[in-house]
């Protein structure tokens, strides 16, 4: 199943929405190439949350 922004896998809901964008880019591409939905997910958030610390984006949140 291809996700959207419209419609994201529901453990996606929650990420910021720059890591949305790229956690989405790469599920999709993980799925085109074979693996399962949850692999898809569980591995597209984890590499989307290190391209946002990469990136400094996790610097620019307010502390809560």
């Amino acid at each position: 199943m291809p996700w959207t922004l419209d419609r994201p896998p529901t453990a996606m809901t929650h990420l910021p929405r720059p890591m949305l964008d790229k956690a989405i880019e790469i599920a999709n591409a993980l799925y085109a190439q074979g693996y399962d939905e949850g692999r898809c997910i569980r591995v597209a958030i984890a590499v989307a949350r290190r391209w946002a610390e990469r990136r400094g984006y996790f610097a620019t949140l307010p502390r809560q």
